[in-house]
């Protein structure tokens, strides 16, 4: 594995997992042969990984994506205002999960609400509804679709889950086989199949291909503070549409993700002069 690689903040920016007092990290997922975790180091000379569970195989299988196996080296010809971040984030990988379900469920819970708001219904929704993970560490599995297709609006707004939002998820954790079908599909057509879901619309489905299908050109239209952010960073600006913000990401094609990455990573923003809030405008 080619040098420097930051593992923490890697699997930070994914949001996936959970950091031990020890440093390993732990991720736990749903296969096709079952639920497996793994416990993931870094060491001298790359990643050590052990696993547990019926998933044990698929997840290891998988842990060469979910690490990334790239660095910001890759952009080169890119604005001079965003080479000290690129440079700040040498080490920093673009990874993804290979899980379609969990990436949606994680994203549908992250729209039009703050993102404390989404992590809190989150890590209430997996204690109640999701499975034990396998292994010594203790935590619990995303819920499955079954799990979550034989809930209610009711079940889901004790999590502080509105209609609409509930109404995605037990959508999306009916038809989670034709979305699992992604990962082997296009580009354009996994777009396109995730879109055709109501309550699924740009901002989503952008999150939801770069997490879990591995899209580096992933660019969340829709994002309250986004468009906000790379205008700073690129003109000085204190506010951008989503229409500017493409513009200005165009010469970091076909990596925008990763310049998204670095201005998240290094915690610019535009200076806020309204409610401190993370919110998306629009699905």
């Amino acid at each position: 594995m080619a040098q420097p690689f930051d593992i923490d903040r890697t699997l930070r920016l994914l949001e996936v997992g959970e950091r031990a007092d020890d440093g390993t990290w732990w991720w736990a997922s749903q296969t096709e042969a079952g639920l497996g975790t793994v416990q993931i180091s870094r060491s001298d000379d790359g990643v050590v990984a052990r696993a547990w569970g019926d998933g044990a195989g698929a997840l290891l299988t998988r842990l060469p994506n979910l690490v990334g196996h790239d660095d910001t080296s890759t952009l080169m010809d890119i604005p001079q205002r965003a080479r000290h971040l690129m440079r700040d984030t040498r080490g920093v990988r673009l990874g993804y999960t290979g899980d379609i379900h969990a990436a949606l469920v994680k994203a549908v819970l992250g729209q039009v609400v703050t993102t404390k708001e989404a992590s809190r219904s989150f890590r209430a929704l997996m204690r109640i509804h999701g499975a034990p993970a396998p292994g010594p560490h203790p935590m619990h599995a995303v819920p499955t679709p079954d799990a979550l297709a034989g809930l209610t609006y009711e079940d889901l707004h004790r999590f502080g889950i509105e209609r609409r939002r509930a109404d995605t998820l037990i959508e999306v954790a009916r038809r989670a086989k034709r979305l699992a079908e992604i990962t082997t599909m296009s580009r354009n057509d996994a777009y396109r199949r995730l879109e055709a879901v109501r309550g699924i619309g740009a901002w989503t489905s952008a999150v939801v291909m770069g997490a879990g299908w591995g899209d580096k050109d992933a660019v969340p239209v829709g994002d309250y503070h986004i468009p906000n952010g790379v205008a700073f960073v690129l003109t000085g600006r204190d506010r951008g549409t989503d229409e500017e913000m493409l513009d200005l990401l165009e010469p970091f094609r076909p990596e925008r993700r990763r310049f998204l990455a670095a201005i998240k990573l290094a915690g610019v923003h535009a200076p806020r002069y309204g409610p401190k809030t993370a919110v998306r405008k629009h699905l």
